[in-house]
């Protein structure tokens, strides 16, 4: 029996009869979006969840608007007016790029389509389309043609995949609670949550020192191989870093990998940012050592120029993806795998799973590689100059060169001494504030973090679009917030020195 809604349902379902109205959304909706991108003048509204919140709120979603062009107006209101547009060359904040329009074409034809690429007979042509871009992404980093791998949703999954295989091979030799796993005290978080999700013990996660470039020391590694070879404790991974998240700083890949070769210890190698270098022309030797990972880490989605979410874990062996198989009898069972059957699901942790690889796949065919190392290596030149800039202003003090696009550095108030005991708080303080503040004006977005427990700005350059003059423009700014707040707690800060001594 036909539902007596049909005719006013039936239209919304994109199929033969329905392209023409698809066709008049879709070009609405790149309208409005293009017309925002064309109308911004800063990367942030500076809205607050307090003001946004309640308008989004007092929206009846039992009430639909049955209309594109209402629905359009609406979001204009409540999300395009106060994104946070990572477009603008102000955008300074986390590792977010800007996007090429090749893959946001990629994007507009894997939605349409809607292929799950977990199996042959949902993807097709999909799978093979990522299993060479995975081939051709082993290949960059230098494996050989046993590697393989896949594509996740992030570099928090591949991590996670990543150090599950690596358990899976160590778990004979130990139980879960005498496992550990190295990184160190610069790694991502993520390994840390892997290794809770994993079920290890509460103490596996080891951390050790860094260099003054917030590098491993591959010194500081040997010891801790040893003590914990000496405890009892079997090393099931030593993770290195290729650009971490705060300071872009690379690990000594060649002498971790060689610690790693005599231990007999899985190297997980976490690429998420630096991938990025494996198509530059300039800098592809900054990753001299990476091919004698066990398996990597890449985010195409943060130095690709790729839309969230296109990222992926390789490994140089690929019979070790055989330990996140499992076989479900309605989807991909044995006798598939045994008929060579492609099947993506047999490599991944996810089963539905999006066609994310066509966006990489469109970039490579319509720009290139060498375009896209272009312009990653365009932000990294762009962060040396910015790093020379913020060291020679007397107003901050920076921590380290990035070999990468990072900038970890605070405001130094001109008084600071004047205010005695209380100048380390009144800094960090002042440089949380500006942050915020910056972050309210709408005219900027920066980060922040901590180091040696002090406060400081972050700012993350991923935009070859953002200039000397705009790196410039905002450390003003940013100065300017800081030395506000100093100056209006200048009174009671020295009224208390005064009462102190």
């Amino acid at each position: 029996m036909t539902s007596p809604h049909a005719g006013t349902v039936r239209p919304y379902l994109f199929n033969d009869r329905t392209v023409e109205g698809y066709r008049r959304a879709m070009t609405e909706a790149t309208a409005r979006v293009a017309g925002r991108i064309r109308r911004a003048d800063r990367p942030f509204s500076g809205v607050s969840p307090e003001r946004l919140a309640p308008e989004i709120a007092a929206i009846d979603l039992e009430r639909p608007l049955h209309d594109h062009a209402a629905a359009l107006d609406e979001l204009e209101r409540v999300y395009l007016r106060d994104a946070v547009y990572f477009h603008h060359p102000r955008y300074l904040a986390h590792l977010n790029c800007p996007v090429v329009i090749p893959a946001l074409l990629g994007e507009a034809v894997l939605s349409a389509v809607n292929s799950s690429l977990d199996t042959w007979d949902q993807s097709a042509g999909g799978t093979l389309i990522e299993r060479r871009l995975i081939e051709w992404t082993a290949g960059r980093i230098g494996f050989g043609p046993a590697a393989d791998g896949v594509f996740t949703s992030g570099g928090t999954q591949s991590n996670l995949h990543a150090l599950l295989l690596a358990r899976e091979e160590a778990r004979t030799e130990a139980p879960p609670a005498r496992l550990r796993v190295i990184t160190s005290e610069a790694g991502h978080f993520s390994v840390r949550k892997a290794a809770d999700l994993l079920g290890l013990g509460p103490d596996a996660v080891v951390t050790v020192e860094t260099d003054g470039e917030r590098r491993m020391r591959p010194a500081a590694l040997a010891r801790e191989l040893d003590r914990c070879h000496r405890a009892g404790q079997v090393v099931m991974a030593v993770v290195a870093t290729a650009g971490t998240t705060d300071f872009g700083s690379i690990d000594p890949l060649p002498e971790i990998a060689a610690l790693c070769e005599a231990a007999g210890v899985w190297l997980h190698v976490d690429a998420a940012y630096g991938c990025g270098l494996l198509v530059s022309r300039r800098r592809r030797h900054l990753l001299d050592g990476i091919e004698r990972a066990d398996s990597v880490t890449v985010d195409f989605h943060k130095s690709f120029f790729q839309p969230v979410s296109s990222s992926a874990v390789l490994v140089r062996d690929g019979a070790m993806l055989r330990h996140a198989a499992h076989h479900a009898d309605y989807l991909n069972p044995r006798r598939m795998a045994e008929r060579g059957i492609p099947n993506q699901v047999d490599k991944s942790l996810q089963t539905t799973r999006r066609f994310d690889a066509l966006k990489l796949w469109l970039t490579l065919r319509i720009m290139g590689p060498d375009a896209v190392g272009e312009l990653f290596d365009e932000v990294v030149d762009r962060a040396a100059e910015a790093y020379d800039l913020i060291a020679a202003d007397p107003r901050f003090e920076i921590v380290t060169r990035s070999p990468l696009s990072t900038l970890v550095f605070r405001y130094l108030p001109p008084d600071g001494p004047r205010h005695g005991g209380l100048g380390r708080k009144l800094a960090d303080d002042a440089n949380l504030y500006a942050r915020e503040a910056l972050a309210a004006s709408g005219e900027a977005v920066v980060a922040g973090t901590t180091v040696d427990g002090r406060h400081y700005l972050k700012l993350t350059l991923l935009n070859p679009e953002t200039t000397l003059d705009d790196v410039a423009h905002v450390l003003d700014l940013l100065a300017g917030h800081a030395q506000r707040y100093v100056d209006d707690l200048a009174p009671l800060t020295e009224e208390v020195t005064h009462v102190c001594s």
